[in-house]
């Protein structure tokens, strides 16, 4: 399968063998018992290894799976919210936004809207202003809001410095941040 006329030749103990036609090195393969594999088809000329390719692929896959390991997998999390939300759920919503952004995940936020709402998005927005304000130190937002017919969403990506040292300052944030967005105390029986 190696089309190249002529390759550069590495035998099983790593000693570089010189140039050779890929009918020569083939042969030289054979004559050990192993096969040839290519292991650089972009060098020139193209780099070939006598080996045993089961092995080789074994020792690949290896390798892929090793670096898998290692890389840090960043994934989009979501959390939907309503024009009129209650201050506890605002807060119990916020408490999973900044732990996914500490975490260095990626927060989309989707704020729903139904019926006549949909005539309204200025209240989907004023809800994402809301969000992005109380998280402004932890993160930015990524391009612009997007309006759907039944939503208005945003992305927030966590900023370098908004990780642990954020966490630390304020964990659950507070309901006096909330409250201090110009929501109304609602209470909670009718005649208080």
């Amino acid at each position: 399968m190696i089309s190249a006329r002529e390759v550069r030749v590495i035998d099983e103990e790593k000693n570089a063998l010189g140039v050779l036609t890929t009918s020569q090195a083939i042969q030289l393969a054979r004559e050990r018992g192993l096969d040839l594999v290519e292991i650089a088809p972009t060098a020139d000329p193209p780099v070939c290894k006598i080996t045993d390719y089961g092995k080789f692929l074994y020792e690949q896959h290896k390798k892929d799976h090793e670096a898998k390991k290692h890389q840090k997998q960043i994934q989009i999390k979501e959390i939907k919210f309503r024009p009129k939300i209650s201050v506890h759920d605002y807060d119990f919503k916020m408490k999973h936004v900044k732990r996914f952004l500490v975490e260095g995940n990626k927060v989309k936020i989707t704020v729903m809207l139904r019926g006549r709402e949909k005539q309204k998005p200025e209240l989907g927005y004023q809800v994402l202003d809301r969000v992005l304000a109380d998280v402004k130190e932890m993160a930015t937002q990524d391009g612009s809001a997007r309006k759907q017919d039944w939503a208005v969403s945003a992305l927030l990506v966590p900023t370098k410095s908004g990780g642990k040292d954020a966490k630390a300052k304020n964990p659950q944030g507070s309901a006096k941040e909330v409250q201090g967005h110009g929501e109304e105390k609602v209470p909670s029986r009718p005649g208080e």
